[in-house]
């Protein structure tokens, strides 16, 4: 058997187990693990406070192959971590799973988005930026409702704690001279801080230079529980929803 043709066959090998299983058996494996290693965080896949998976057009996840890399080795800088005990066979039923999930009906949101979209201009876009669009003290919601589930996304607008996302913390500043920076941690070591203030100017900061820093452990936004009526918080969820980032 000559080397070419052994090198064929190893990669025709490679192609065939780079697919999703679609057979009944691998489905129902895939399910049981997800409940087991996955469903802590995305519940049923609309209902977790990690991503919303019943969807079609995962952002990190367009092809099989990367759902599966997303699966075996999470996604840095984000609280998805890589999978732990699980063989390539098991994670590629993993990623067959989640596809069923993306394949499901549409979900019927309460609430008007039009009118959430009016909310959100009122009350969140001085920190929330949208399609370009808005402050920048808090993460780009552009494509929020690819990211996360409807109950999430309630949860988030009433108890901003529940659920705070990594890397946006606040860091207030007072210098030597007594002056103040305060704004986004964006970088922190032994020996200096980075603040990206509400303006977007990014401050790079010697601690010695430093009287006092204050990193906030809770999250900057407001809880609005008891804040707002139920019936705008419906029609904010409706809208943030309806962001797919143009997928």
């Amino acid at each position: 058997m000559s080397r070419k043709f052994l090198i064929i066959l190893s990669l025709s090998v490679v192609v065939a187990q780079a697919q999703l299983p679609k057979d009944a058996a691998s489905l129902a494996a895939g399910k049981k693990l997800y409940e087991y290693h996955c469903a802590f965080c995305h519940g049923r896949g609309d209902d977790g406070f990690a991503a919303n998976l019943v969807n079609p057009h995962l952002p990190h996840a367009p092809t099989d192959s990367s759902l599966f890399n997303v699966v075996k080795n999470g996604i840095p800088g984000t609280d998805m971590a890589a999978s732990l005990g699980m063989s390539d066979k098991e994670i590629w039923q993993v990623a067959a799973f989640v596809r069923t999930l993306g394949r499901s009906a549409a979900q019927k949101v309460p609430g008007d988005p039009a009118k959430g979209a009016a909310a959100f201009r009122t009350r969140c876009s001085g920190c929330h930026m949208v399609n370009g669009s808005g402050g920048r003290m808090g993460p780009d919601l552009s494509d929020i409702g690819a990211k996360r589930s409807p109950a999430n996304l309630r949860t988030s607008i009433l108890d901003a704690n529940a659920s705070i996302v990594p890397g946006w913390a606040m860091a207030r500043v007072t210098l030597a001279d007594g002056s103040r920076v305060s704004g986004v941690k964006i970088n922190e070591d032994q020996f200096s801080i980075m603040v990206r203030e509400g303006s977007g100017k990014i401050h790079h900061i010697a601690k010695a230079d430093a009287r006092q820093i204050d990193v906030d452990s809770k999250s900057s936004m407001p809880s609005y529980q008891g804040v707002i009526p139920d019936d705008e918080v419906a029609d904010l969820v409706a809208y943030l929803f309806s962001l797919r980032g143009g997928l």
